[in-house]
């Protein structure tokens, strides 16, 4: 059908907005809700710091949120993300429960079974903060982690102590600019890049201002104040200079190491750890995928850097959001677990842990959102959730793949926030008879029941803001969760562990209405109308319109798909046919879905190391084409010719 993909973006097109928001936009605030800000005004002058010194520097670790006191996944603490990873490795958590996927996600060679969760924490003085900041104060360990004002007072006293260590000029009616050099070491970054580009952008944040109300509750803002750092006082610092090699593939205001992924043959026809490509020349780059890490960021670059193991594009750093490049963007890496999405994906982990409820610190956040907007204006792909995908978005290549892919970066990574800094915000055109809905709950206000953050399967998470939102069988608080029976074959409900994306949509994702009920809105959903709590007061979801799929006349069924590979003849003499497998969900007659994109058949043949295997290094295209819809929470494909795409309207 010509020009279809550009129609699908007209109509879920969105502009760009900025990523701070002047103060004089939030409302003043009552006494109750002034307490942060008072006290992050008695932190800068009991301790000599600019307010808007103290304040800038929180906004980008924690945008001023508490998060519950619960740690960061670098294991920082409250509004000023006061480190502590050796109490945090002391605590029970899990880790991926199924990390049987086999991250290349390939029939075509024997499948590579690995486990990624577990990776022990790394000690440097950067992810060991509290400890100085409870010497200075006198407060303890304890307070600091779950008491704001504590919390507060102890960041405002490290910046300090780093001032005093560099002989800058002290006290809070000091020239901001002169604390460039304490707010790079503020960051914990171990190069001179990584501190500057931390620095840079809270002298942004102080140039532009901001205000928010955070998650408990509290009004703060910081005034928009015109100051030109003095960067000289970094080089006091003495970090070391990282090299940016030719090709480095990162915009040049963040900070970006090349650490190369090997390439080995390992003997017997196996070898690792990725395949080399052409991208995008001979297969365009389709999807950026977001990953955690489920360990620390030193030992999760140790594992790429293992020829036997997994790999993928880049690893970002919580504390400052240091990048690592591994592989080029024209390399394909095994890191998604289903091949046809990594031949056609870059794929970026995060530091992070998606089980324990932790939180993604706002440096990873913008550096991740810097990177994403580079590669995807360079590389042609759209802004929006059918190509900016989660781990969590991928589907299962075969029927007994899909329980085993893994769900990360989880419910507590902010979707919106993250399309917000990508100057891509959920916005939409519609009303309710428009046909769609745009999943965007207010992430602070919206937390989900959760259990299973820590080693007890049944306790209780930390309520805290989340992406998600919660499906059922009727419109009713009450009612069982919608089930999905690729995770559970039996039949059984979905559950409201924090890793059971069974019943679980999440911002950015666009589905088909299927009714409306009161506060409820029904979506057609793995094959069952599935409702949500949607309330005009509190709205959960943003009406839309755009394009759906729905069976061609005269088919009560049609299969769907986890890969789009061509059909048996497209393939030359000499290469296995990958056979077209539907997956074990059901696409009936009078059910709609969203579409993403059409795309062609392809399979990327590539089983060995020199490329001699016949037709290796190549691209299989076959006459079939696909359409990609948002079937449940992971996106799947439906075979072209079985389906009518007609206007959303409802």
């Amino acid at each position: 059908m010509p020009n279809l993909t550009t129609r699908i973006a007209l109509t879920t097109a969105v502009v760009g907005a900025a990523t701070l928001v002047p103060a004089a936009a939030v409302p003043a605030a009552s006494p109750a809700q002034d307490i942060r800000q008072r006290e992050y005004a008695a932190a800068a002058a009991e301790y000599g710091v600019p307010e808007s010194v103290l304040l800038g520097v929180s906004y980008l670790e924690s945008r001023w949120d508490t998060n519950a006191g619960t740690p960061s996944t670098s294991g920082g603490y409250g509004p000023m993300h006061l480190t502590d990873a050796e109490y945090v490795t002391s605590l029970p958590g899990n880790h991926h429960d199924h990390d049987g996927e086999d991250p290349r996600g390939d029939t075509g060679r024997p499948v590579r079974n690995v486990d990624s969760g577990g990776v022990p924490a790394p000690a440097p003085a950067a992810l060991q903060t509290l400890d100085r900041a409870a010497a200075i104060t006198g407060a303890s360990e304890a307070a600091l982690r779950s008491t704001p004002s504590a919390n507060i007072a102890g960041g405002a006293a490290l910046l300090a102590s780093y001032q005093r260590d560099l002989g800058g000029p002290a006290g809070s009616a000091s020239d901001p600019a002169a604390w460039y050099g304490a707010v790079a070491r503020y960051s914990g970054a171990d190069s001179a890049d990584a501190a500057a580009a931390f620095a840079d952008e809270v002298f942004a944040t102080i140039r532009g201002g901001a205000a928010r109300v955070t998650d408990d509750g509290q009004r703060v803002a910081l005034a928009a104040r015109d100051v030109a750092p003095a960067r000289s006082w970094l080089a006091r610092l003495g970090l070391r200079k990282l090299a940016r090699p030719d090709g480095l593939e990162c915009p040049r205001d963040i900070s970006c190491e090349w650490i190369p992924a090997p390439y080995q043959d390992l003997g017997g026809g196996d070898y690792g750890n990725h395949d080399k490509g052409n991208r995008p020349q001979q297969q365009k780059i389709e999807y950026i995928v977001i990953h955690d890490t489920e360990g620390y960021f030193q030992p999760s670059v140790d594992l790429v850097l293992d020829p036997t193991y997994v790999s993928w594009h880049y690893t970002l750093r919580s504390v400052d959001g240091h990048i690592a490049q591994h592989v080029k963007a024209k390399d394909v890496g095994w890191h998604a677990g289903n091949w046809y999405v990594n031949a056609k994906a870059i794929g970026l982990e995060h530091e992070g842990f998606a089980a324990q409820g932790t939180w993604y610190t706002e440096a990873m956040y913008r550096t991740s959102a810097k990177l994403v907007r580079y590669l995807a204006l360079r590389l042609g792909i759209p802004l929006d959730r059918n190509h900016i995908i989660g781990h969590d978005n991928v589907p299962g290549i075969l029927p007994a793949n899909v329980r085993g892919m893994h769900w990360d970066p989880g419910p507590y990574w902010d979707w919106s926030h993250y399309f917000d800094l990508l100057k891509a915000p959920f916005r939409t055109t519609g009303w309710p008879g428009g046909g769609l809905v745009t999943i965007d709950p207010e992430f602070a206000a919206n937390k989900p029941a959760f259990v299973g953050c820590g080693s007890d399967p049944v306790a209780p998470c930390p309520p805290r803001g989340s992406s998600a939102v919660i499906l059922h069988t009727a419109p009713d608080a009450s009612a069982p969760l919608v089930k999905d029976i690729g995770l559970r074959p039996g039949g059984e409900d979905a559950t409201m562990h924090v890793s059971d994306h069974g019943a679980r949509v999440s911002a950015g994702q666009t589905y088909a209405v299927a009714g409306r009920q009161g506060d409820w809105t029904a979506i057609w959903y793995l094959g069952q109308k599935a409702w949500f709590h949607n309330p005009r007061s509190a709205p959960t979801a943003k009406w839309a319109t755009g394009l759906v799929v729905t069976p061609k006349p005269g088919k009560a069924t049609i299969p769907v798909y986890g890969r789009a590979y061509p059909e048996q003849a497209a393939y030359p003499e000499g290469v296995p046919y990958q056979t077209i497998t539907p997956l074990q969900y059901t696409f009936a007659a009078g059910q709609r879905y969203a579409v993403g994109d059409v795309l062609p058949s392809e399979y990327y043949r590539a089983v060995t190391f020199d490329g001699s295997s016949p037709g290796d290094w190549t691209v299989i295209r076959g006459e079939k084409k696909y359409v990609q819809i948002q079937f449940g929470h992971r996106i799947m494909f439906v075979n072209l010719a079985d389906v009518s795409i007609v206007p959303s309207l409802f």
